[in-house]
């Protein structure tokens, strides 16, 4: 007698692989925290590899580290402590609010007197001055150096590949950094905003903000293979329908410009590539095509100041980070099924 044949067992289909591109933005990029806690959540997607600018880099960084140590839930874990880590240094900041200025302005800290005389020093006195050597303080430094273990992160083979944005003050090029070589001073390097901090030297060569010439850099992640699917995680509001009138609004809007403005050539060059080969004018493999993708949610994030991205009170922090949460949950819902067959963005319409 033959035996019974054995139940039918669906096979769990093969996950989507995706590459992440992550924004700056100071402590904004809590809102990128909840969107890859979420994202991690989805035992549907496996991310193949990262591209992040200061805040960005870092959440990138925290990630890969959390998954080296114990999976999905290793880069969740890794991602919390580091958040918690940031809020618990921040809170004994000098810009941190008064119990009565938060009151009256919430989490903004334009008006407050802490943050108002941090921007008129910042006016007068460059970092060199306000923190001389040998002090030198950074309190991000330590919190990095607690949080990462960078030579397990260069030495390890199977890991995500991770990309960190600098630019170089002596030549005004980009400069992008690989998991393969990264230090403690290369992410400080590109979270380095010069009004803030000096700059960061790497084999003598100083170094800014990454943000200036890649926020993020998008280009290492389809130029060195990796999946179609490349989705942006953007903290900056591209769009303001009121032209500013105050002094801080003003810098606030010349920010958000400037830090978006790479990132826009970067989309202008994908969709004029896409376009050629939507022509027959250029042909696959040698050039790929993409699929572009975007998480973000500008109708919140717009409302808030410049001086929010200095904001370290643990309440904004999880404030940014359900916002992060929800917007990704909203992609996943609308667009998963996009992913490996057509972009969820229309690249002309947004940054054309």
């Amino acid at each position: 007698m033959s035996e019974p044949a054995a139940p039918a067992v669906a096979k769990q289909p093969p996950r989507k692989r995706i590459s992440l591109a992550l924004q700056g933005g100071g402590t904004h990029g809590a809102f990128t925290w909840g969107v890859l806690e979420r994202l991690l959540e989805d035992d549907r997607l496996e991310v193949d590899g990262l591209s992040g600018t200061s805040a960005g880099a870092i959440n990138g960084v925290m990630l890969v580290e959390g998954l080296l140590a114990d999976g999905p839930a290793g880069a969740i874990a890794a991602l919390d402590r580091f958040w918690h880590s940031i809020a618990a240094r921040l809170a004994i900041s000098p810009l941190r609010s008064t119990p009565l200025e938060k009151l009256m302005w919430g989490h903004d800290l334009t008006w407050s007197v802490a943050y108002r005389t941090f921007d008129t020093l910042s006016r007068v006195l460059s970092p060199y001055q306000i923190n001389p050597f040998p002090y030198d303080y950074n309190p991000l430094r330590a919190a990095l150096e607690d949080s990462i273990d960078f030579e397990r992160l260069r030495m390890e083979a199977k890991a995500p590949r991770l990309f960190v944005s600098a630019t170089s003050v002596r030549t005004g090029k980009p400069r992008v950094f690989t998991r393969r070589e990264l230090t403690v001073e290369m992410l400080l390097a590109s979270a380095c905003l010069p009004q803030v901090f000096k700059a960061v030297e790497i084999d003598g060569e100083p170094y800014w903000d990454g943000g200036y010439l890649g926020n993020p850099a998008l280009w290492p992640l389809y130029d060195q293979g990796g999946p179609p699917d490349l989705v942006l995680v953007q903290l900056n509001p591209q769009v303001r329908d009121e032209a500013p009138t105050s002094a801080s609004d003003i810098l606030n809007r010349l920010t958000e410009i400037t830090f978006n403005g790479s990132l826009m050539a970067e989309m202008r060059a994908i969709d004029f590539v896409q376009r050629l080969l939507d022509t027959g004018r250029l042909e696959q493999p040698r050039y790929r095509r993409l699929f572009i993708h975007v998480i973000e949610d500008e109708d919140r994030m717009r409302k808030f100041k410049l001086s929010t991205k200095f904001n370290g009170d643990w309440d904004f922090l999880l404030t940014l980070k359900g916002y992060g949460r929800e917007a990704a949950e909203l992609w996943l819902d609308e667009h998963f099924d996009k992913l490996g067959r057509e972009s969820s963005v229309d690249i002309r319409s947004r940054f054309l």
